[in-house]
Order: structure tokens, then C-alpha cells, then sequence
């Protein structure tokens, strides 16, 4: 082994070895061994890695990896989603730059042109994620645009219209003015906006008055066809029925009644516009009333606006405003804060517009999903995402899959120019269904992105075909993804899988928190604080970044990120790197498979460390199976970094001559050969690179090693609570030489005051180990009635009560001088500190992260200050 750890070289050479050998893939034979899948939540085409893919894909191969060791049939299936709109934006920037449009190509070019950047550009974050470790079956890569999805998805739209459950109507949809389509209620991110509420005058028809309605969006006022009323609203009750002018189109409009009206929102007169708002829609159907579109696809005012065609949305309000005011028109103007929805991709505010869309009718299938999650088919971690879940469900609306675009699944519906009808077929038809007529063409649209990826779990596996895989991986074991996608894509994969496989599509659904910035921030371009995993990896290597991620992937928390975290468990890679390289070292020419291992007399520390191992196996397979990724990982760095190497290590020593050194040889290669087998599925690449070194037989990697297990033959329980108590008193004895100021390699005489004489014959029995890592010289036994032994420093362990001498290796004087004079600067200082933190306009004014900098300052300062002052009076008594 190197001096170095170097995770460039070494992750570049593992991954290619792993793949060169087929260890990632799996066969779809039976069920004899069990079988463990899953199918990774497929990136964007267009996408890099970010912080989100890097903690989801470690959580992922921390599972496959696991599993794998585990013996199980492991299947791990990656993909990418062709991401319609997204992908469609980054072309057309392209072919702008070229001072190309779409349209001047053409669709089929268009689309060939996409074509062509996928497979130039496509495969960029598969690269990047095997560059992270993930341990994906990439013989099956798949892709939402391939030939095989391509026909599930057609199979899938087919069957649901012709049940009735896909249908095709005039509705109210999220159009996005500058991706020109329609967007589902989930691709729309509401921020609230501070905006403005109108109130306008309409007069009324017969001279008799005039209604007085209220508006955050007025250039919508073209539109309307009524005005209406809450049924109890005595104000109003004469104006029912009654007709209204509407300003500058000069329509003449009814006053209706209708229960949703909410009396208490502006004047509680409303104005109707039901091609533009979907509760006006609603409200217009329940009247009959007439719906005017009054803006085109760019959210430009058409011809049914009057004197404002041609204007944008927003100059029209604007200028609208200006002639409502100038007319008399206009009563009043407040400020107010208004939900605006945003295109999830440019950002757009969003316009609600009526259109002719395709409607999945989803309340059917949704009742199946959520009974599927109340019987406990299916589990969602955390618990709390249940309720969520279930509320969402209870309350679905229909799913429009139609997207005004060209890059995507083209909907199968053919419309027939001479009878009028549609003919939807899995095969591209020649003649209308309905007539025979061949004048027919193809709808324009393509389906939602989240359509074909519904259907993931199975179209990968080959359906609607009945594959091996399927039989064989199907339903899949888990679905890790980030929790914003949980209605997004896991609802919807409910719903598909159970329709068309007739079983859920996973057991267990884990979603993981947001990764987020040191501070608790939300990373963001324009905060500056997004963290590159490809930068990191560059840095500190990709074990270190993905024990990182784990170490702070507790259930339901969101995890904090930053360069000093990454840095620390970097040292914990440096830390294993140079255990192996000592254990290595010490063992050379020794060979396990020859000593059997019931035969060795162990020591009381080989007995410790095996016991403490045992342990550590069965918490880190509970922590595995039960999700708890940070409990893993901190079990196994507690184990790796203090037992092991801070402790085992360090009493091995003096335990490698004479007769102890077989079973100490063997108990330093097994427990290193252990511990790199529990570690591997978080740090895949320095466990591969050490294990590889160790000596014996075993399998030809570590990745289809068996996971280790809790084994009988280690039950020490007595002897580790024995080693125990010598390493409390070691460290007790440690303790008292660091706050004192005794130099690391100055021999110290110690005494132990005690009645016990089961641990006094201990103490001795163990001296060996107290005198090398406590570096003592003399230890002395007295009975409790003897007197303290004079300038000497106290610490009690377990009822005995061990004193370490300090005249003649301390100048005792000088020492309380300099402790005197750091205690006095040490309390101005903090002082200083909590003056500060006791100014309001300094915890009001400063930044979140400036005072719990402070506050951790503070406590440090206590921390240093408490110690100071123990350790002068240890040397005053």
C-alpha cells in the first residue's frame, strides 16, 4: 500500500474493474436466493449532478450494496428521462444561436435535432454518477424515450381510453405563456407576489345604480360573461338577476347568484371570467355562461379584447388601469398579496387559460393507491409523509397529460377530417376508425414527461411484455427519492403500477430530506452557495463525500453541508488508510486459513475488540434495514475511528511477541477484514483498495464478500466489561495529563485507593496495558482508610479512586502561575462574549449564522475556562 491515500487513482481503477467484471449485473432467473430492486429515479437528460442526485444515488447504493452482500438476486436499474420541456428549451437556445427556430425546421427535424443532442449530450450525469460509486446494472440503462418505453407508454394510453379514464375536453389548464404549453398542477411553484386589489365600477344596465367589483387581475375584466353574488348577501339582493355594463367592450352581463362567492373578499361582488380562472370556469358551467378567451398562447390580448389587441397581459393591465381611472371607472387601488404561480422550468407566471386538453380521470386509480398504503402494501418513510400523502390523494383532481411541445411521447390519438372523430390505436392507423375515411392526422400534443415515468418500475423491466425480470424484480423493494417528487412521480407510479401490474410497484417508499448549506440555507445560484459534488469528489474523494451524506441523512431532517464536514471524514478515509497499512504491516506472512481460530487464547483486549465488534454488526444491520442511515454511519465511525484504531491498535503493541502474537495477528486481520465489510457499501473504493491487500481466501471482490454477522463464538460479555473499566481508568489517567500540562512522554507514578479486591487483581493482571498507553512508572495499591496521597490529582472510576502524583514532574508553582493568568484573559474574554449575546439589537440586526457563531464561540470559552480552573485546583489541593 501507498503512503498516501490517493481516491483518484484508486476510485478510477476499482469502478473499471467492477464493470469490467459484470458485478453490477444481474441475472433474471428465479426467486430461489431471494431477489432485492430497485430503479433509480432517472435524472433529466439535460441534468449535471447536484447535491440532491448525489445524497439520493448514495442512499441507493448503500442499499444495492448491502443487499448484494446480503447473497440476494440484486437489481439496481438505471435510466434518464427525456424531460420534455426542459430538453426542448436547451435545443432551441441552441438552434437561437445559430438564428434557427423550430419552426423553421420542421417537427420531424426538430425532433431529429434533439435526437442528435442526446447522444452527444445525454449521458453526461451517468457519468457523473458512476463517478460517485453507483453500483447501477448499467447492461440495463434505460431510457423514457427508447423503443421498449415508447411501447408501454402507447399500451398504457390505449387501454385507460378506452375505459373511459383518458378523455379529451375544454378546460381551465396552467399554461405557461413562454414554453407555449400546458402545465399540470404540480409543475406550478406559487411564491406570493405583493401585488394590488382593483375595484371597478360596473354601471348597471337600467340606469339604476352600479356594482362595485374587486380584482387582482383586471385586464381579465374582457373576459368576463357575469358578476356574481353570495345567495345571502343582503346588499346585493336586489341587483339579482339584473344585467351590468361591462366598461369599453360595452357587454352587457347578468348578476348571478352562487354560494362560493366569498362575502367577505373585496366589495363580496365578484367578477366571472370562466376561460380564464378555474373556479370562474366551474361557476360558469353551473350557469351556463358564455367563456370569451381573450389573450393568445404568448399572453398577448387577441381580438376579443377590443381597443387593448395586441398589448401583453401585463402592458394591458397596465394601460387599462390608466383608462379605468380616466373613465371614472376606477374606485379604488390597495395594496394586497397575491398567490402568483410560476412555470416550473422558465419561471413564467402562469396563465390560467382555457383549452382542449387529454385528462387522465385518476380519482378510480387513486382509491386503489391509497387503500394499497392503508393495508400496508406499501410503506412510507418517514411515517409523517402518510397523512400528507393520503390528503393529496383524497383530494386529486385529473391528471391533463397534454404539452403543447414537440420533444416527447406524440399522443396516439388521430383525428379524422371528414366525420370529425378520434381514433386512438397502439398501431399508427391508415383510415378513421369511425368512417373509413383516410384523411386523418395525428394530434399535435405529446404527453406529460411524468406520464412515461409513472410507468418506470415496470416499462424498464420490459413490459407489456411478460419478462423474466418482471417475474423475477417486480414488485421492486424500495424507492428512495427526495420528498418535493412524492405526488410528483410516487402517486402516480401507485397508481400505474397497481392498475396495470395488479401490485404495487415497490414495498417501501424512503424519502430523503433537502441537502442544504452549512447555515440551513436552501442552496441556490443566486445565494452563491451551491456545492459542486464533482468539485468535492475532486477535492476530498468520493468516500469521504458519500460518508458525509450518510453521516447526516437522518430521517426527516434535511441535511447540512459544508466544506469542514467533508474535510473531517476525509481524515476518517486518512484514518482507515493508515489502520490497514499497520495492520498490514503486522501481519505480513501470516495466514488465516490456517489457524483456527476456537483453538486461540485470547487476550482480555482481543476479547473486547471481537465483542465490541459483534455489536457493532448487528447495530449496523438494524440501522441498514430500518432506513437509519446516520445511526450506520456513526456506529460504524465510533467502532472504526475509537475501538479500533484509538484503542485496539494501540494495546495490540505489546501483544505481538510470544504467545499472544498468533491470536493477536488473527484478531487484527479479522477484525480489519470485518470492519472493511461492514464500511463498504458507504465507502466503496479504500474498502475494496484494503481488503484486496489482506490475506487468506475470499471472493474477488469485496462487493459479493458476504456482509458480515453476528456469530456466538464472541460473546465476551464479561471480559469486554472488565476491558472496559482498564480503558475508563487509561482514559481517566490520559485526562488528568492533558489538563495538567504533563509532558505526552514523562513516566508518571500513579495510586489506586480502592476495597476491591476483584478489581485491584484486575489492575495488576492488566498493568502491561496501563503502564504503555497511560505511560506510567510505578503503580501503588492502598486501602481506602489510607490517606490521599498529597499534591496529587483525583479521578474516580467505578468506585475506585486512582491519584496521579504530580510533584516532580509538574514545577507546581509556575504551572498555577500560568494557569492563574490564561483563567483571568480566558474570563475578559468571556465576558466580552456574553455581553454581546445579552444585546437584543445585536440578536435582532445580525445575521442567523453571525450569532450562532457567537453562541458557539461563547461556549467554547466556558468549555476552555472550566478546564483551567480544574486544573489549577488539582494543583492547589
Amino acid at each position: 500500500m501507498k503512503k498516501e491515500y490517493d481516491p483518484g487513482e484508486i476510485e478510477q481503477r476499482w469502478y473499471a474493474s467492477w464493470s469490467e467484471k459484470g458485478l453490477f449485473h444481474a441475472e433474471a432467473d428465479s426467486r430461489a436466493r431471494g431477489s432485492y430492486s430497485m430503479v433509480i429515479p432517472p435524472p433529466n437528460v439535460t441534468g449535471v449532478l447536484h447535491m440532491g442526485h448525489a445524497m439520493n444515488n448514495t442512499l441507493q447504493d448503500i442499499l444495492i450494496r448491502f443487499n448484494r452482500m446480503e447473497g440476494l438476486n440484486t437489481l439496481w436499474v438505471p435510466g434518464t428521462d427525456h424531460a420534455g420541456i426542459a430538453t426542448q428549451n436547451v435545443v432551441e437556445k441552441d438552434l437561437a444561436k445559430r438564428g434557427i427556430t423550430r419552426h423553421d425546421m420542421g417537427r420531424d427535424a426538430f425532433v431529429e435535432e434533439v435526437w442528435k443532442w442526446r447522444r452527444l449530450h445525454g449521458d453526461k450525469i451517468i457519468d457523473q454518477l458512476k463517478r460517485m460509486g453507483s453500483s447501477c446494472d448499467w447492461e440495463r440503462l434505460r431510457f423514457t424515450m427508447d423503443k421498449g418505453l415508447s411501447k408501454a407508454v402507447r399500451k398504457v394510453f390505449v387501454s385507460l381510453y378506452e375505459e373511459g379514464l383518458i378523455y379529451r375536453s375544454d378546460y381551465i389548464v396552467n399554461w405557461c405563456p413562454r414554453c407555449h404549453s400546458a402545465l399540470s398542477d404540480l409543475e406550478v411553484e406559487h411564491e406570493d407576489e405583493d401585488g394590488f386589489l382593483w375595484h371597478m365600477r360596473y354601471p348597471l344596465a337600467d340606469g339604476s345604480g352600479e356594482v362595485v367589483v374587486a380584482t387582482t387581475r383586471p385586464e381579465t375584466m374582457l373576459g368576463d360573461t357575469a358578476v356574481a353574488v353570495h345567495p345571502g348577501d343582503e346588499r346585493y339582493a336586489s341587483m339579482i338577476g339584473k344585467k351590468c355594463i361591462l366598461p369599453f367592450v360595452d357587454r352587457q352581463i347578468p348578476i348571478i347568484e352562487d354560494a362560493v362567492v366569498d362575502v367577505e373578499f373585496g366589495t363580496g361582488a365578484v367578477k366571472i371570467t370562466p376561460a380564464h380562472d378555474l373556479n370562474d370556469y366551474e361557476m360558469g358551467i353551473r350557469h351556463g355562461l358564455e367563456r370569451i378567451v381573450i389573450m393568445d398562447t404568448s399572453g398577448v390580448m387577441n381580438e376579443n379584447a377590443g381597443p387593448y389587441k395586441g398589448m401583453d397581459r401585463f402592458e394591458c393591465r397596465r394601460v387599462l388601469e390608466h383608462d379605468l381611472d380616466a373613465g371614472g371607472f376606477l374606485v379604488d387601488k390597495t395594496q394586497y398579496t397575491v398567490p402568483v404561480g410560476h412555470c416550473y422550468r422558465c419561471k413564467s407566471a402562469i396563465e390560467p387559460y382555457l383549452s382542449k386538453q387529454w385528462f387522465v380521470r385518476v380519482k378510480p386509480m387513486a382509491e386503489d393507491a391509497i387503500m394499497a398504503v392503508k393495508e400496508g402494501k406499501t410503506r412510507i418513510l418517514p411515517a409523517q409523509w402518510e397523512k400528507t400523502y393520503f390528503e393529496w390523494m383524497n383530494n386529486i383532481r385529473d391528471w391533463c397529460i397534454s404539452r403543447q411541445i414537440w420533444w416527447g411521447h406524440r399522443i396516439p390519438a388521430w383525428f379524422c377530417d371528414e366525420c370529425g372523430e378520434i381514433t386512438v390505436a397502439q398501431a399508427d392507423p391508415k383510415v378513421c376508425a369511425h368512417c373509413g375515411s383516410a384523411n386523418i392526422h395525428q394530434d399535435s400534443d405529446v404527453l406529460d414527461t411524468w406520464f412515461s415515468s409513472a410507468l418506470w418500475p415496470f416499462s424498464t423491466m420490459g413490459w407489456p411484455e411478460n419478462t423474466p425480470e418482471l417475474k423475477t424484480f417486480y414488485p421492486t423493494s424500495v424507492i428512495i427519492t427526495g420528498f418535493d417528487i412524492l405526488f410528483f412521480w410516487v402517486a402516480r407510479m401507485m397508481m400505474m403500477g397497481i392498475k396495470f401490474m395488479g401490485d404495487v410497484p415497490f414495498r417501501d417508499v424512503y424519502l430523503h430530506a433537502l441537502v442544504r448549506d452549512e447555515h440551513g440555507h436552501k442552496m441556490s445560484k443566486s445565494k452563491g452557495n451551491v456545492v459542486d459534488p464533482m468539485d468535492v469528489m475532486d477535492h476530498y474523494g468520493a468516500d469521504a463525500f458519500r460518508f458525509t451524506l450518510t453521516a447526516f441523512a437522518a430521517m426527516g431532517r434535511d441535511v447540512r453541508i459544508s466544506d469542514k464536514r467533508i474535510q473531517g471524514y476525509r481524515f476518517f478515509i486518512n484514518k482507515i488508510w493508515n489502520a490497514g497499512k499497520y495492520v498490514l504491516n503486522k501481519i505480513e506472512g501470516f495466514d488465516p486459513d490456517s489457524v483456527d481460530c476456537s483453538s486461540l487464547r485470547f487476550s482480555l483486549a482481543d476479547q473486547w475488540i471481537l465483542y465490541r465488534l459483534n455489536h457493532t454488526i448487528h447495530d449496523t444491520r438494524e440501522a441498514l434495514k430500518g432506513y437509519r442511515y446516520n445511526e450506520a454511519a456513526e456506529t460504524l465511525y465510533q467502532f472504526t475511528w475509537h475501538t479500533l484504531c484509538d484503542w485496539y491498535i494501540e494495546l495490540s503493541k505489546n501483544m505481538l511477541e510470544g504467545e499472544e502474537k498468533i491470536p493477536t495477528m488473527w484478531t487484527l486481520y479479522y477484525t480489519l477484514k470485518t470492519s472493511l465489510e461492514l464500511l463498504h457499501p458507504i465507502i466503496p473504493f479504500v474498502t475494496e483498495e484494503i481488503w484486496q491487500e489482506i490475506p487468506g481466501k475470499k471472493e474477488a471482490s469485496i462487493m459479493v464478500a458476504p456482509y458480515p454477522e453476528v456469530t456466538d463464538a464472541f460473546a465476551f460479555a464479561d471480559q469486554a466489561k472488565a476491558m472496559a473499566f482498564i480503558i475508563e481508568a487509561i482514559g481517566k489517567i490520559r485526562s488528568i495529563r492533558g489538563e495538567t500540562g504533563i509532558s505526552p512522554k514523562a513516566r508518571i507514578d500513579v495510586v489506586l485507593r480502592s476495597n476491591d479486591h476483584k478489581r485491584q487483581s484486575l489492575f495488576k493482571a492488566n498493568e502491561t496495558y496501563i503502564r504503555e498507553l497511560a505511560v506510567t512508572q510505578n503503580i501503588t495499591f492502598i486501602p481506602m482508610d489510607d490517606p490521599r496521597p498529597p499534591r496529587s490529582a483525583l479521578a474516580v472510576v467505578s468506585g475506585m479512586e486512582i491519584y496521579v502524583l504530580l510533584e516532580g514532574v509538574l514545577d507546581i508553582a509556575t504551572e498555577i502561575a500560568r494557569l492563574d493568568k490564561q483563567i483571568t484573559k480566558t474570563t475578559k474574554e468571556l465576558e466580552k462574549k456574553k455581553k454581546k449575546l445579552a444585546n437584543q439589537n445585536f440578536l435582532d440586526k445580525a445575521k442567523e449564522e453571525v450569532v450562532d457563531e457567537q453562541r458557539r464561540l461563547n461556549d467554547e470559552l466556558e468549555s476552555k475556562l472550566g478546564k483551567l480552573k480544574t486544573a489549577a485546583d488539582l494543583l492547589k489541593d
